[in-house]
């Protein structure tokens, strides 16, 4: 099982820690490199119990100062779902799943213990936001770990906070809760797809930040992406034109040459935080 783990950490990074014993749960840490983002969902029903049950692990995630500030939003009504899709129409995975999970930030139920005890809330600046924001950020990796266990697939959609505001009012999230990221959720259909990663060297670092080389590392992990997940089409083509060698870095700068989201600070301040 040891050389399974080095292996497939090696499929995702380019290379493998020279790890010379297996650890304990190495069966666990195997599976959960190789895990798959899952688009395409078979038609076997999803039992609400074990939705319940995996948000129920996922929200047992660390939570900064024991604060709790994310929340667990189940779409399966069927006009809930259509509203969110409409909002998304270009993201089809949102409507693939028999489940759509939306993770919020949740700073509300903190603030509404000093209005209880009339004191005042003097930390309001950009910090509670960031917590709860990271803090649902963690309850949805953790959710996503949960799934792959019990052999369901997932996807994150973060394109719900393209239309924040919108996703907001069809939710019902009231002044400081907000949404984070969505996640269509079901039964695979297909073994789904690894997407290979920066290499080690580049995201681990020993002691202080480190930079070296760092533009022919990136440069090494685009023929490497290319080679076994190579892009299938190109992005703004009528902009920048076909590019000879399309890797991660090129799709990426392309991705962020348009403006978007650019209305989300205005959200969350329209949601009550103070973000300086």
């Amino acid at each position: 099982m040891l050389d399974r783990l080095k292996s497939v950490l090696k499929a995702r990074f380019g290379s493998a820690p020279a790890l010379s014993e297996a650890p304990k749960g190495v069966e666990v840490l195997a599976e959960m490199a190789n895990r798959r983002v899952v688009r395409r969902y078979s038609d076997k029903p999803l039992d609400p119990a074990l939705l319940d049950t995996l948000c129920a692990v996922a929200l047992s995630a660390p939570s900064k100062s024991d604060l709790q500030q994310a929340d667990i939003v189940i779409v399966t009504d069927r006009e809930q779902r259509e509203k969110l899709q409409a909002l998304i129409p270009e993201n089809p995975w949102a409507a693939a799943g028999p489940a759509l999970l939306v993770f919020c930030g949740n700073n509300r139920r903190h603030r509404l213990l000093f209005d209880w005890r009339g004191r005042p809330f003097v930390n309001d600046h950009l910090d509670p936001f960031f917590n709860a924001a990271v803090d649902a950020g963690i309850v949805l990796a953790t959710f996503i770990a949960a799934a792959d266990r019990v052999g369901l697939g997932t996807c994150p959609i973060s394109q719900i906070r393209n239309q924040a505001a919108r996703v907001s009012e069809v939710l019902g999230l009231p002044q400081h809760v907000f949404p984070v990221a969505g996640l269509g959720v079901g039964w695979p259909s297909f073994e789904g797809v690894m997407s290979p990663r920066l290499g080690l060297d580049v995201s681990i670092h020993r002691d202080r930040y480190d930079e070296t080389g760092l533009q022919e590392k990136i440069e090494a992990y685009d023929r490497r992406r290319n080679e076994t997940q190579p892009y299938k089409t190109q992005r703004f083509v009528e902009k920048f034109g076909a590019a000879p060698a399309y890797g991660w870095s090129e799709d990426k700068a392309r991705q962020y040459s348009v403006p978007e989201r650019a209305d989300f600070g205005a959200f969350v301040r329209a949601k009550g935080f103070n973000l300086d």
